[in-house]
């Protein structure tokens, strides 16, 4: 290839520092940067060090300075509560600008920390751009955590402050954050200062004194607060992920690389311009929230779209052609698990003829794998491009992905194309050594990573080095398995660690781990992931009783089930375990998840060399086929 892909890709590589600086003219700054790649302290690279900026101040002021201060900014649309709302650059700007005044006037004040725990409104995003305006770091976490993980992210980030809400909406249930809210802090070791609550109008939540305060009390009169330039290298923001050991890492985005990668990435990978209307169908809990509903759309001068719904039932299975007729969205982000659920309610796609969606361009699938049976069904129903692409929580913006900006290469269905430029994919044998086209092996990234990377985790940078550095010296490794082909195109096969995306969301099946090893019932268990024709993957866990306990199984699965939904929350989507008499394990000890996971799935398997007793896994078919699995013939 000798197109225009190619050759930026080529000077990503070549010249980074030429290919970054570049991008970076795009990009107001306070201080020009002293060097674009600070490679002084390997593997820790900084980009953009010296220079100083504000990321509030590139998504908003500038644009009203530059006279589109009437472009529309934000489209809030609520199905499940029937509101709507729309904000234009100026009128979002004036928000903003008071609420980081009410934060300023309760000290929080740059680098103090606020964690936000809240449903998708109009508030989350000020609350963001607010803290982002005062070179605050923010840290939202989803509404669906229990108090428990919300707890622990309050210690380990220690806010200063708390922004919540009183409820989210769910379809026909609403949803009081207020008492997980407070149960948080009941447990959190940390104590912030001071929280502050949108009270809706669905639930009013009682507020303690002195410690909690409204927010149209929190707003009222504080004075409009200026922008805060912060070092390129300062945090922007703090996104907890799941960990192996189900302790969350705190991923940490910088600055100045986070606001040049999101905002080149608008117009190369998804081809967007200024004025352009793009959605992204998530949450602001989530990192696609954050870098492509709040910050990226904003960061080029577009219009994006804050949906509080579901993609079936808010009111029916055509609620996306809706939002995309209505608001004129010009490319749709969205995960694989919604258009498996629209495509379940309406097969035909009979739905879509009932809106205009002549102006809409493009669809986006990430978040999991993009089965091929349902990117056909979207490019038949919609007759535009579905452009599956793959990246992480920890990267912030796509690894591999057809440039829609720069050029289409040609759709391989069940590829997410090729790296994206900035991005030096390779794929290793688990010794370390390139393995060749074709071959499957572990995903790794050359060092240095591109701009708008993790460049640490919080507060602890010798776990970011362990986790992610270590093993493959150079390399930053991906945690996925897969292979690339003959003509460069990646496929990402699956994961090699125990995190599961359940759609989606990516979860810790460790996490879940010692959730069920707390029961007193339970001696030891495992948890796996497995297919799920709607939700991608679900967890399914299996437990070994302690001796002598004769209770029902059944009652011990149901309170299993139970806790896991109280401890990590209904996001974990945890409703299927077994006991069984005992774990397959090899002979040092470790538990043949991967082996389990693919009896259940169906998928071919050998068995293990290591393996303590071959007898156990008949053990583990049959518990298996009581639960319905495998969904198909399991091959040995």
């Amino acid at each position: 290839m000798s197109g225009e892909y190619e050759r930026a890709w080529r000077l990503s590589l070549e010249d980074p520092e030429a290919f970054w600086g570049e991008a970076a003219e795009g990009i107001d700054w306070t201080r020009r940067w002293d060097r674009v790649l600070d490679d002084s302290r390997p593997p820790f690279h900084r980009w953009f060090r010296g220079g100083e900026t504000n990321t509030c101040h590139n998504a908003l002021d500038r644009h009203v300075a530059a006279g589109h201060g009437e472009r529309t900014a934000l489209v809030y649309d609520s199905p499940v509560t029937g509101r709507a709302q729309t904000f234009s650059y100026a009128d979002l700007l004036g928000r903003v600008a008071v609420a980081a005044g009410g934060l300023a006037r309760l000290g929080v004040g740059r680098g103090d920390r606020v964690l936000l725990y809240m449903p998708m409104i109009p508030e989350a995003a000020v609350a963001m751009l607010a803290c982002a305006r005062l070179g605050a770091v923010h840290s939202v976490v989803f509404g669906g955590f229990a108090s428990s993980e919300l707890a622990s992210r309050i210690d380990d980030a220690k806010p200063k402050l708390v922004i919540s809400a009183s409820c989210g909406i769910e379809p026909g249930r609403v949803i009081e954050y207020k008492p997980l809210l407070d149960g948080a802090l009941a447990l959190a070791k940390h104590a912030p200062e001071r929280s502050v609550v949108v009270q809706r109008p669905e639930h009013e939540a009682p507020l303690v004194a002195p410690r909690d305060l409204d927010w149209e009390a929190f707003l009222d009169g504080a004075e409009p607060a200026d922008c805060v330039p912060v070092a390129a290298t300062d945090p922007l923001y703090v996104l907890y992920t799941s960990g192996t050991t189900g302790m969350p890492k705190g991923v940490v985005r910088d600055t100045g690389g986070h606001l040049v990668a999101l905002h080149w990435s608008m117009t190369n990978v998804y081809g967007m311009n200024p004025g352009d209307v793009f959605w992204a169908a998530s949450d602001i809990g989530w990192v696609v929230g954050h870098s492509y509903i709040v910050y990226a759309p904003l960061f080029l001068g577009c219009t994006t779209i804050l949906y509080e719904g579901k993609p079936v039932g808010t009111p029916d299975a055509g609620a996306y052609w809706r939002v995309i007729a209505e608001h004129g969205v010009d490319a749709l982000f969205t995960a694989p698990t919604a258009l498996r659920g629209i495509r379940r309610e309406d097969p035909d796609g009979g739905l879509v003829s009932a809106h205009d969606l002549s102006g809409f361009r493009t669809l986006f699938l990430a978040g999991e794998r993009a089965d091929p049976a349902t990117v056909s069904w979207a490019e038949r129903t919609l007759g535009v491009p579905v452009i599956d692409h793959w990246w992480q929580t920890e990267t912030g913006w796509p690894i591999a992905a057809n440039c829609m900006g720069l050029e289409a290469l040609p759709v391989k269905h069940g590829s997410p194309t090729r790296a994206v430029p900035g991005w030096d994919v390779r794929i290793l044998s688990d010794e370390g050594e390139p393995l060749p086209a074709g071959e499957t092996g572990r995903v790794v990234v050359k060092l240095p990573l591109p701009p708008g990377c993790l460049p640490t985790l919080w507060n602890d940078e010798e776990g970011f080095r362990e986790k992610y550095l270590a093993t493959y010296p150079g390399y930053y490794e991906t945690a996925d398995a897969g292979h690339v082909d003959e003509d460069g195109y990646l496929w990402i096969m699956g994961r090699t660690d125990d995190i599961i995306n359940v759609a989606g969301h990516r979860l810790s099946t460790g996490a879940m781990e010692e959730v069920l090893a707390g029961h007193d019932d339970v001696a030891e268990c495992a948890v796996i992931g497995v297919g799920d024709s709607l939700k991608g993957q679900l967890p399914l866990g299996f437990a070994v009783l302690k001796a002598g306990v004769e209770r029902e199984a059944s009652e011990i699965v149901a309170e299993l089930v139970a806790r896991v939904r109280e401890v990590i929350g209904p996001v974990a989507a945890f409703k299927q375990a077994c006991i069984v008499a005992r774990l397959p394990k090899t002979r040092s000890g470790k538990v043949l998840r991967g082996t389990m996971r693919k009896i259940a799935d169906a998928e071919p398997w050998k068995l293990p060399a290591t393996i303590d007793d071959p007898a156990i896994l008949e053990e583990i078919t049959e518990a298996l086929r009581e639960l319905g699995y495998p969904r198909g013939e399991a091959k040995t």
